[in-house]
């Protein structure tokens, strides 16, 4: 049962109205509940992005310092180092005034932190085993944050260098993306969220409050059928609405004091299921958003940002060569700039020799390939990667099943949780054979249906979808399309139950997936552990080699098999399309991509459905072998060109409190061949500013912590 918590008053009635109008709005009790709420619920509900606001913020690509050990102080000699430099923003805290004249004086663009304070929205180091969250999200904090909002925005909405509020820092409803059990708000919200999203009469019998402890115990005696995790994800479900919808409220609130202004916040953490991170709700309800992401995150937040609300990602200076390609391939993924993390650059006033030897390329992107990038369209190869946030919940728990009584201590999901290493295993792959995948969310799925440039839909890790989104991905695959899944398809519903007539694609796949399937079925025969690693033996692993190793699954062409009894590669016609259930996990590619060139090739055993499907790379490096592996390609659209942009795509080394440095970045100058599908017209180096006769083959010079960028007006 729940404890009585501080009640919301105005914040339950927001919900139970939200509540009437979606039942009173033409739903029939025919219709799919849980597609009824995706599609109506406050929880999408969208704040204004708009792309003007977004531009007029970061018309260029902008460097905002973070002055933590900035000993040169704010005067002329100041800003003159950060013009010549190419530090053409900064940053202010708590709205304080202290520098808006410098900024305004040397044109440098700044966005405020701690706008909403710091402590209520951040909690650092909190008992994640508590049974509320210390400082509820009720009627009585938005009142006191709204004051500090409206307080810190009027001391500086006279100045027009400001860019962007930021409401705090490592925000969460939890601390960071640490296991918490939380309860952030009252009982009664909870309740009325449960009957919004199961229906009315619907909602289960003991919607009470539990934690993990609640499910561990019982996993070894689950099977695929009785798999039973819902009370614990729909309150985590709840969580993420009631936070992300908090925030869209304090966006708003900002907004109507100075309404051209983005707001969002720093420091935002990877796709959790702790904290507030299902990347479907949080997008909707910020204008602005740093995170501590490497780029492989980008194409996600691009496909989730179709309003071009600006974001930007940290930056923490390792060596030249590294901060150099973070400027090119955080461009070259339409971040519009970085947060620099200042530690240890200057010797008191004398800056350190690292920012004369940086200063070229910032100038140069700050200057003019900002400019050239800002509110182009990214294209894509119409494959579409699959975000399934409960599966994202569900993985978790099958994943700190390892770590026994000591989960309260797993904090390192982006390095070693089973969705995370997937999805990062599946965009490497397709960038390493030239595509650059897009991804679609569960509600974009719902809301808008799969686009009809899309031609593949992946499905990784994605254990748990509703009947309704698995009614659209039939839909996909009949009209043509190609359903390509990693493992597991569909085993459980989108609250996390099993489905005791087994998956939901199991007709589409062309398989059955028994219901009585136990954890000793599958990957390493083991009856403790459900996933493919043992992540607590593992869990302070140097290289993925490392994280693979000891492991007893049986392997099929380098990857290790899901169902041990199933078979691999299995391909089903569906009415005009196709469906391939590769039962394989596609984690052992980022151990063959360490390994090299020739390891890497085994991608090609993932990668076979989707040339199947007709795709093909348009663009590539004549002849790329070992010395040249490791790039990748973008490409974007403005105002009839086309942009593509060559860059390196080493490993990225990032935690939950800021990363993104490169490990094993290339950084020698060497002659590339770009050769084109099809002949270019109006062809032009964009650096160097050179116009290039038309053709289908262009050798440059490529220094690989740099970028290629090249425009061109046609292919014919």
């Amino acid at each position: 049962m729940l404890h009585p918590v501080r009640s919301a008053p105005r914040l339950q009635t927001l919900v139970a109205g939200l509540l009437g109008l979606a039942l009173c709005s033409g739903m029939s009790a025919a219709d799919d509940p849980y597609e009824a709420y995706v599609k109506t619920s406050r929880d999408f509900k969208p704040v204004k992005q708009d792309k003007a606001m977004g531009y007029k913020a970061y018309p260029s690509w902008v460097y905002m310092p973070w002055y933590y050990q900035w000993t040169i102080g704010y005067d002329d000699a100041a800003g003159e180092f950060c013009q010549k430099t190419g530090y053409n923003g900064g940053f202010t805290d708590h709205g304080n005034p202290r520098n808006l004249a410098w900024f305004d004086k040397f044109k440098l663009r700044f966005y405020v932190d701690h706008l909403a304070g710091k402590g209520d929205l951040h909690l650092k180091n909190r008992n994640t085993m508590a049974a509320t969250r210390p400082v509820m999200l009720d009627d009585a904090l938005r009142s006191k944050l709204e004051e500090i909002i409206s307080a810190n925005i009027a001391k500086v909405k006279a100045s027009p260098m400001r860019a962007a509020y930021a409401l705090d820092d490592e925000i969460s409803w939890g601390s960071f993306v640490k296991p918490c059990m939380w309860r952030i708000t009252d009982d009664a919200n909870y309740r009325a969220w449960l009957q919004e999203k199961y229906g009315t009469g619907k909602v289960p019998a003991n919607p009470g409050w539990i934690g993990y402890n609640d499910v561990r115990p019982k996993l070894p005696g689950f099977t695929l059928g009785s798999f039973d995790a819902s009370q614990l994800m729909d309150q985590w479900s709840f969580n993420d609405s009631w936070w992300n919808n908090f925030l869209g409220g304090l966006v708003e609130h900002a907004n109507r004091i100075d309404p051209e202004t983005p707001v969002g916040y720093v420091g935002g953490q990877s796709p959790n299921a702790f904290g507030g991170y299902d990347y479907a709700k949080l997008m909707r309800k910020v204008q602005y958003l740093e995170a501590y992401w490497g780029p492989d995150e980008q194409c996600m937040l691009q496909a989730f940002n179709p309003n071009h609300i600006p974001i930007v990602s940290t930056q923490f200076h390792q060596n030249t060569k590294d901060t150099i390609w973070q400027f090119f391939v955080g461009l070259a993924h339409g971040n519009r700039g970085h947060i620099g993390w200042v530690q240890n650059w200057f010797d008191g006033k004398t800056p350190k020799p690292f920012h004369q030897e940086i200063s070229p390329a910032l100038l140069e992107i700050g200057g003019k390939l900002g400019p050239l990038q800002a509110q182009a369209e990214a294209v894509k190869d119409g494959i579409l990667l699959y975000y399934s946030h409960p599966s994202i919940q569900a993985g978790w728990i099958m994943d700190a099943q390892a770590h026994g009584g000591t989960w309260p201590n797993r904090n390192s999901d982006s390095r070693i949780g089973t969705y995370h290493l997937a999805k990062q295993a599946w965009v490497a792959m397709l960038r390493d054979s030239g595509f650059q995948p897009d991804f679609i969310s569960y509600v974009d799925l719902l809301q808008q249906g799969i686009p009809k440039h899309a031609k593949v839909l992946v499905l990784s890790a994605v254990y748990c979808l509703s009947d309704a989104e698995a009614a659209r991905i039939r839909e996909f695959c009949r009209a043509g399309g190609t359903v390509v899944a990693d493992f597991l398809p569909g085993v459980f519903d989108q609250h996390g139950k099993g489905r005791p007539g087994g998956g939901a694609l199991d007709d589409l796949f062309g398989v059955k997936h028994d219901p009585g399937t136990k954890a000793a079925d599958l990957y390493q025969g083991r009856a403790d552990l459900w996933v493919e690693v043992d992540q607590d033996a593992h869990f302070s692993y140097k290289r993925y080699e490392e994280y693979l190793s000891q492991n007893a699954c049986l392997q099929e062409s380098g990857f290790n098999k899901a169902v041990r009894s199933m078979a691999v590669r299995k391909v089903n016609s569906f009415g005009s399309g196709k469906a391939v259930l590769m039962n394989l996990s596609p984690i052992s590619y980022l151990a063959h991509r360490q390994a090299g060139f020739e390891a890497a090739k085994s991608r090609e055993v993932f990668l076979k459905p989707i040339h199947d499907a007709g795709k093909r790379r348009w663009v590539e490096i004549e002849g790329a072998g070992a010395k040249e592996f490791g790039y990748e390609i973008t490409y974007w659209k403005k105002n009839g060109r086309t942009i593509i942009f060559v860059v390196s795509n080493p490993e990225v080394s990032v935690n939950s409190e800021g990363g993104g440095n490169s490990v094993g970045l290339k950084s020698d100058e060497i002659e590339i061949t770009l050769k084109f599908a099809k002949p270019l017209a109006g062809v032009k180096d964009e650096r160097s500013g050179a116009s290039l006769p038309a053709g289908s083959s262009f050798t440059t010079k490529w220094k690989m912590n740099e970028a290629v960028v090249l425009s061109f007006t046609s292919a014919d």
